[in-house]
């Protein structure tokens, strides 16, 4: 299995997804202010991956605070949780997971050293249970899934493995259970432009584990659709509103669409910690825009003319009435079923 954040020798490691798949390496990450720009630069990315990341960003800003005076290590510990809230605003498991580090050191009675040592645990905690809560969306995956044909063909958009989670992935944490269970025949891959986050990083996962893998690009999709090659769309999320309306890498929307056309069901598989129930829809989620050199440029080549302007948003937001249903780690659910309290709850958790 491939974790993309783990504890390793008293610091964070993690994958550099910017080099793959070209070059597997790992990066060992001592300070708050290099995980920040670890998540900024999405050497990490994926919104589970940088709750993760972010927990433990949290726990090194607060190991590198030098003073026994509480008051002084809450007001200190709020810059570091600012520093990471500043790199990437639409991925709510980044707020959930620094607003889960600072709940937890407002709780702990006794000495620094003792809120120290619990916002470590409290790290590993939300690491631990995102490979769970995966595990646990592959398997409720299956449930949803078309019944005919017996094995499926699946596609999917951007890149929601193991390498956005902490291990196993969200939507590809459903295909790596259907290819478990016998019944996938076949990924396909969108490339997933600007970033190609499909073609390089989707594809990657799949080959490492067998798992047979077509990329197309962007634009093929609806043709594929047409010709019968695809059965089911799942996707990931990187913030979900109350009515279920959900953010995910530009390019969802339209695939949302397409899919809604062919009368091919578009599922969206994300943890319970992924919905912002304080956002009544989706109009109120900030979308994120990027550098335009991810567009004009692919490595060394320059794709555009000079003189021509850019307009590069990271995600975009598919409405819920396109979503046949959400997929979580309690199970599935019409976008209509999430307002329910019990969630709400749970989604509080961690």
């Amino acid at each position: 299995m491939i974790y993309p954040v783990i504890w390793q020798n008293n610091s964070v490691v993690l994958i550099d997804q910017t080099l793959l798949p070209n070059e597997y390496k790992v990066v060992e990450i001592h300070r708050s202010e290099d995980m920040a720009r670890a998540i900024k630069t999405m050497i990490v990315r994926g919104a589970p991956a940088i709750g993760v990341a972010a927990a433990y960003g949290m726990y090194l800003g607060a190991r590198e605070i030098q003073t026994s005076d509480r008051q002084e290590f809450f007001a200190r510990l709020e810059q570091v949780a600012d520093l990471l809230r500043a790199t990437r605003p639409t991925a709510v498991n980044l707020f959930w997971a620094i607003s889960q580090m600072l709940q937890t050191a407002q709780n702990t009675p006794g000495t620094v050293e003792d809120i120290q040592q619990a916002l470590f645990q409290t790290a590993q905690a939300i690491n631990t249970e995102d490979v769970q809560t995966c595990q646990a969306i592959g398997d409720h995956g299956l449930q949803v899934l078309p019944k005919a044909p017996e094995k499926l063909t699946i596609l999917t958009h951007c890149n929601a493995g193991a390498l956005a989670t902490a291990g196993y992935g969200t939507a590809l944490g459903v295909v790596r259970s259907a290819w478990r269970e016998g019944r996938l025949s076949r990924l396909f891959a969108d490339e997933t432009r600007p970033r190609l986050q499909g073609a390089k990083l989707t594809a990657w996962e799949a080959v490492q584990e067998g798992i047979p893998v077509t990329v197309i690009t962007d634009n093929m999709a609806a043709h594929c659709m047409q010709q019968g090659l695809i059965h089911a769309v799942v996707v990931g999320a990187d913030r979900i509103a109350a009515n279920g309306d959900t953010a995910n890498k530009i390019g969802t929307y339209s695939l949302a669409i397409v899919a809604k056309a062919h009368n091919i069901p578009f599922f969206v598989a994300a943890p319970l910690s992924t919905i912002d129930f304080k956002l009544s829809d989706g109009s109120q989620i900030p979308i994120e825009e990027r550098h335009p050199e991810e567009i004009y440029q692919v490595g060394d080549t320059i794709l555009t003319p000079s003189g021509v302007e850019f307009y590069n948003p990271a995600f975009d937001v598919t409405p819920a009435d396109l979503i046949t249903a959400i997929i979580t780690e309690n199970g599935a659910f019409a976008p209509s079923e999430l307002a329910k309290s019990s969630l709400r709850q749970k989604a509080g958790k961690f």
